[in-house]
């Protein structure tokens, strides 16, 4: 098995597919590389793709100190290039791995060709999900999530990769881990460094999300010099799933717009 490994000595599962221009794939909260196994594959047509598992998550160590963070994540994301050889990749973050990606980009703007934030927020000076949503992130009530994730029709109409999912997110996961994920979520901020982000970005979004409400890609596009914003109408925080031929060419087309360079 492949593994990146930290300066601290903690070791990261990584899969690579796929031919071209590198893309890292940074998957959400508490999420690890499977979240993105069906798009990987869409991607891996055009690019050579990187997937990975968070620390705590996955085929990753799951250490308990120190404290998770966003920024930290990025850290880790680095390694992951490194032990893959590559330079420069282009980075596509969902959720709290957008949060991660802004500070990729931020923090190693030599290691990034083009940016792509999905359905994510700038963090403390964003707009707050509702209360009923974060319990339920909290509480990991899966109904809850797979409501919020995916229209109820698209849900009918697809009942067994529903399924799938619901076994993914029912994956066991150490309480620390679940539990330093969300605060390293919860906790992140580069409102003040957005401005700092020089990569072609691209801000996508799902119109319907209440995980993370789509203001907040509006913020994003404020803060982000050049940013282009693509809503998906009537997506949710699942839209890369639901809306996956959409958001799919949408995200192609701007990394083949922007290739990275040499």
């Amino acid at each position: 098995m492949p593994f990146a490994t930290c300066q601290d000595g903690t070791r990261l599962y990584y899969q690579c597919q796929g031919q071209g221009p590198a893309l890292l794939l940074l998957a959400g909260q508490s999420c690890d590389h499977r979240e993105w196994d069906r798009v990987a594959a869409d991607f891996a047509a055009h690019f050579q793709v990187i997937v990975w598992d968070y620390q705590g998550t996955g085929q990753s160590d799951k250490p308990e100190k120190p404290a998770y963070s966003t920024r930290g994540f990025a850290q880790d994301a680095v390694a992951v290039l490194d032990a893959c050889g590559l330079a420069r990749a282009h980075a596509y973050g969902i959720s709290m791995g957008g949060r991660v990606a802004q500070w990729l980009a931020i923090d190693f703007p030599e290691r990034v060709g083009a940016l792509v934030l999905g359905a994510t927020t700038p963090g403390k000076q964003g707009v707050a999900r509702p209360a009923s949503v974060d319990k339920a992130l909290r509480s990991n009530d899966r109904q809850a999530l797979l409501e919020t994730s995916f229209t109820p029709a698209w849900m009918a109409h697809n009942s067994a990769l529903v399924e799938q999912i619901e076994a993914l997110w029912n994956t066991p996961l150490p309480p620390h881990a679940r539990r330093l994920h969300y605060q390293a979520s919860q906790a992140h901020d580069a409102w003040d460094a957005l401005n700092q982000i020089k990569a072609p970005t691209l801000v996508i979004h799902g119109s319907d999300d209440e995980v993370n409400p789509a203001a907040n890609a509006h913020l994003l596009v404020q803060r982000i010099a050049g940013a282009q914003l693509h809503l998906i109408p009537g997506g949710r925080h699942g839209y890369f799933e639901e809306m996956r031929e959409m958001s799919f060419a949408a995200v192609r087309d701007f990394l083949g717009a922007h290739p990275i360079a040499a």
